[in-house]
């Protein structure tokens, strides 16, 4: 399967173990375009600390009176029967999902497309894909990849269209999950990789060296 034939949903959190999930966003991919955004503030479980909230913005009194990101089981099961998640360094993402649910009901595999697994992954990681196909560069940051890569102005011009007016910075739950979501873009637009197919990226998202990541890349 070509990764432009199934949706890919992109998601990044805000929060921590402590707080919990107090911003989420998802930017769900297909085809090449953002077809689908979601994002809103969550009820924090405990103090947000001072640093937490210099990085993203959001205080106590922001969330106090929001639901609680437990209330969408539906919404993220969904997401993963419909197609794989994505994040940039997606074991933070993975963990804090499983904090709150620790697995989905039965979705496909995306490796056997003809069986299901009750697991939050297998997950595409820009992260790790950068990492293996540029490992000369000294940061793989989200925001340092998308200078290097001059993809700045095509980020503001997804997230303007996508974001709240004051959440359209790095830190910000949706805003993240976009800039994901272009940096993949890129990837795939890349010549000899026009038709990549989903297998691969999932493949290349692993950390560890498998020999399963020798899959042909078309």
């Amino acid at each position: 399967m070509l990764w432009t034939d199934s949706p890919i949903h992109f998601v990044d959190f805000e929060g921590n173990r402590e707080c919990g999930i107090i911003e989420y966003g998802v930017a769900t991919l297909l085809n090449r375009d953002v077809v689908a955004t979601q994002t809103r503030l969550c009820m924090a479980h405990a103090e947000i600390c001072a640093i937490e909230s210099q990085l993203h913005g959001i205080q106590n009194s922001n969330t106090k009176n929001t639901n609680p990101f437990s209330e969408e089981w539906a919404y993220f099961n969904q997401l993963r029967k419909s197609g794989p998640l994505a994040a940039h360094h997606a074991p933070t993402e993975n963990s804090l999902l499983k904090m709150v649910w620790p697995y989905p009901t039965y979705s496909p595999d995306f490796f056997n497309t003809d069986q299901e697994i009750a697991d939050w992954g297998p997950w595409l990681d820009t992260c790790v894909i950068t990492i293996k196909l540029y490992p000369q560069l000294l940061s793989h940051k989200l925001k340092d990849l998308i200078e290097y890569f001059n993809l700045g102005l095509e980020l503001e011009a997804l997230t303007s269209k996508h974001c709240p007016p004051n959440r359209r910075h790095y830190h910000c739950a949706l805003y993240d999950a976009i800039a994901s979501a272009v940096l993949l873009m890129h990837i795939a637009n890349l010549s000899g990789f026009e038709n990549v197919t989903l297998a691969w990226l999932l493949n290349r998202s692993r950390t560890s060296s498998t020999q399963s990541e020798q899959t042909e890349l078309f």
